[in-house]
C-alpha cells in the first residue's frame, strides 16, 4: 500500500471547484445544488479498497448524519483509475456506502479531472465548505489510522463547528493520510510525488 499525505493546493477561501458528477441512478450532483439550503459541504475523496478508508468507514457515515442534521451536506467521490482497481469502480460504489451507512452521494470521478480541479492526493481526502462554497478546511478526519485508535473525526468535527458559529479553523490543518489516488498511466498531476 502506498501512503502519502495529501498536499494543499486549495488555500483558504478558494471557491470549491465545479463538477457534475452522476451518481448509479444517473442524477448529475453538483456543487452548487449539493450545497442549497445548506450551510456548508463535506466532499471526501474515497474509495472502496483503501484502508484508510476502510479504517474510518462507519464513522464517516455516522459523522455525515450527525452533520446533515445541522445543514452540513457531504459527498464522496472514488476517482482511482477503475480499469486497474475495478473494486472502485462505479458498480461497485452503492455496495460499499451501503454497507457502511452513507446515505450521501458516492460518485465515480472516470476521468479523474475532479481530483485534478481539487488537488486530491490520497484516500480519504476531506474539504470542507461554507454555504457560499469557500474553503473553510482540508486537512485529516482524526489522528487515527488502520491498527492505531479509534475513528472520532475530532479535527473535521472542529472544523464543522468553527463553520458553524463563524469561526475561521486556524492552522495546523493536519494533511490526510491514506492510500495515493491510483492515477490513470500518464494522467499522474504535477502535485503528485
Amino acid at each position: 500500500m502506498a501512503e502519502t499525505a495529501s498536499t494543499f493546493r486549495l488555500e483558504p477561501g478558494a471557491s470549491a471547484p465545479e463538477f457534475a458528477l452522476p451518481d448509479r441512478t444517473g442524477l448529475l450532483h453538483r456543487p452548487d445544488t449539493l450545497v442549497s439550503g445548506k450551510r456548508g459541504l463535506l466532499v471526501v475523496f474515497a474509495c472502496n479498497h483503501c484502508p484508510y478508508v476502510v479504517h474510518l468507514a462507519d464513522a464517516l457515515g455516522r459523522f455525515a448524519d450527525g452533520i446533515a442534521s445541522r445543514g452540513v451536506a457531504t459527498v464522496a467521490i472514488a476517482s482511482n483509475d477503475a480499469d486497474r482497481y475495478p473494486q472502485d469502480g462505479p458498480d461497485r460504489l452503492t455496495d460499499f456506502a451501503e454497507s457502511h451507512g452513507w446515505e450521501f452521494p458516492y460518485l465515480h470521478d472516470a476521468t479523474q479531472e475532479v481530483a485534478h480541479a481539487y488537488a486530491a492526493a490520497c484516500t480519504p481526502d476531506f474539504y470542507l465548505f461554507d454555504a457560499g462554497l469557500s474553503l473553510v478546511y482540508a486537512g485529516q478526519f482524526d489522528d487515527s489510522r488502520p491498527g492505531k485508535g479509534f475513528p472520532t473525526g475530532s479535527d473535521l468535527a472542529r472544523a464543522v463547528d468553527n463553520l458553524l458559529s463563524g469561526r475561521e479553523t486556524p492552522p495546523p490543518w493536519y494533511p490526510s493520510t491514506g492510500c495515493n489516488i491510483k492515477w490513470r498511466p500518464g494522467n499522474e498531476p504535477d502535485y503528485f510525488g
